[in-house]
């Protein structure tokens, strides 16, 4: 713990230490505590009271600060209240009780802010108003009446009074931190990043020390798709919290994002020791259901149950119709395609919808559809994964310029993956540039490990050759790196077909319609090889 940078602790000869705690900001629990050193009230009862006031307004409301004051065990007005706090239990105040710390203290117990675990009905927070009022009455120069008014309109989405509450307590006085933190999250809320970035800058400035700024910087990082700057900062915050639920489900998802599945598990196993009900956690541990154990008729079930209770969630509805959509089963994709349907009626512009609409339809070859789809989603997102399958589709459609547009802005992307670095060499041999495609080809088949990757590499370097016996050795040499690669399957086996050597011709074909038995590129050759196929 830390005195906060910009608290200068001063005693003011009109001000009492019941006045500066009451008025609950940084500078005056600091201004009390000075006080209490310089001058402690003759009362041994009046000195625990106060202190004990003072510590829980600083442990709930301003963690980083320290007081300097002796622990009080108990012996004081305020005992069952701060006993209830720690329950997190909220006990209204006596109706005829005039005593502001006993009508606000009590609100410490629902002030706690918390994204995971057992949550507090919002209803909670609105009981709590009325007596959050009579507490401004009580003592109108106290922060904490405005601070937790502001807190609970936002717990119960009210953003706007809100804003004026937070707003309220920072004129009153703008040491209140807090408050600060208040105005941004509700600008995070509203998705306005760039305005709650420049307003945490500011913060992180007079307050570096803040663990709590430092939670909302990396809410921030993730909601902007900044991985690295957030893994930095929930790796720090789990180290000094290992079980903040809402940061390890931060750090599953980022798990999750990176294909680290073993990490991720022993997180959600974590997680699930904490509070397995929590839905964010039920959504995690049905994607690694369906990315790290491939099982995804489970995750589908989980799912499912999900969608039942928060059909308005985008996120879960999204990466369901997306399983749904890509199982093998027929009823699971007429599913899925009745939940992409009312996506994108309720939820049109949403890129995640424009991105599973076109997916949906490059699955199909509806390459019309899906460029509809892709060109209003470019709009407005060029991630990789929609501009690859932009170059697939222009591709399909004969545009070729196009498609080497996009395969040249994924390329030139910090550190290209092995397929975006493929569908560019693609493009610059479908557009006659050889040279430069030959030239990257060997770079990467000289460094690329074995398997898939470097499978398309042969199989694009064949592209190249202008001997067919060069062009077959390519296409060997890809399948031996991957038996399953279809495009070198299909052109080794259009070249013996070419060549009327069907007992080779067959073999090819047949390994080929096993992995891709409705290709429109292969349909045509059932019929004629129907025979020798066994059909």
């Amino acid at each position: 713990m830390q005195v906060l940078p910009d608290i200068v602790p001063s005693v003011s000869n009109t001000e009492n230490p019941r006045s500066l705690i009451e008025r609950g900001s940084p500078d005056s629990l600091a201004q009390a505590a000075a006080l209490f050193r310089a001058a402690p009230p003759a009362s041994a009862d009046q000195r625990r009271a106060l202190s004990a006031a003072a510590l829980v307004i600083a442990r709930i409301v301003y963690p980083e600060i320290s007081l300097g004051l002796p622990e009080v065990s108990g012996g004081h007005p305020y005992e069952r209240i701060i006993r209830d706090v720690d329950r997190r239990t909220y006990t209204p105040p006596p109706s005829a009780s005039g005593d502001f710390l006993e009508h606000i203290l009590p609100f410490l117990a629902l002030y706690n802010y918390v994204n995971f675990g057992p949550s507090i009905d919002p209803s909670r927070y609105q009981a709590a108003l009325p007596h959050l009022e009579q507490a401004a009455r009580l003592n109108g120069a106290s922060v904490l009446p405005p601070l937790f008014r502001g807190f609970a309109l936002e717990k119960t989405g009210n953003i706007k009074e809100a804003e004026a509450a937070y707003n309220q307590a920072l004129t009153l006085d703008n040491s209140c931190y807090p408050a600060e933190l208040g105005l941004a999250r509700l600008l995070h809320a509203q998705g306005k990043y760039d305005e709650e970035l420049t307003l945490l800058n500011g913060l992180q400035t007079r307050y570096p020390g803040s663990m709590e700024i430092r939670k909302q910087f990396a809410r921030l990082f993730m909601a902007k798709g900044d991985a690295q700057q957030a893994d930095g900062l929930i790796t720090e915050i789990l180290r000094l919290e290992s079980r903040n639920g809402e940061f390890l489900l931060l750090r599953s998802r980022l798990l999750l994002d990176r294909g680290l599945y073993q990490q991720a598990q022993s997180t959600l196993d974590t997680l699930a020791a904490i509070d397995s009900t929590n839905r964010q956690y039920i959504f995690l541990r049905a994607r690694h259901q369906a990315e790290g154990l491939r099982n995804r008729t489970a995750a589908i079930n989980l799912l499912q149950t999900l969608y039942r209770s928060q059909p308005d969630n985008g996120e879960i509805a999204v990466y369901l119709a997306s399983l749904l959509l890509e199982s093998s089963r027929a009823e699971d994709t007429a599913e899925g395609r009745i939940l992409l349907a009312r996506l994108l009626e309720s939820s049109p512009a949403m890129p995640e919808v424009l991105a599973l609409a076109a997916a949906d339809s490059i699955r199909g070859e509806k390459w019309g559809e899906a460029k509809t789809y892709l060109d209003r989603l470019l709009t407005g997102r060029r991630e990789r994964k929609d501009l690859l399958n932009a170059w697939k589709v222009e591709r399909a459609l004969g545009n070729l310029a196009a498609a080497l547009s996009h395969a040249r802005e994924l390329y030139n992307r910090n550190q290209p993956s092995d397929e975006e670095a493929a569908a560019y060499v693609t493009s610059l041999i479908d557009t006659g540039r050889q040279a430069e495609a030959g030239k990257i080809i060997n770079e990467r088949i000289a460094t690329v490990p074995s398997g898939t990757d470097k499978s398309q590499y042969y199989y694009l370097r064949s592209r190249l050759r202008t001997n067919e016996e060069a062009v077959l050795n390519d296409l060997r040499s890809a399948l031996f790196e991957d038996p399953r690669n279809l495009d070198a399957l299909i052109t080794i086996f259009e070249i013996y077909h070419r060549k009327k050597d069907e007992r080779r011709a067959v073999y090819y074909l047949k390994q080929a319609l096993a992995i891709a038995p409705n290709n429109p590129q292969l349909s045509r050759y059932k019929t004629e090889y129907a025979a020798l196929l066994g059909n």
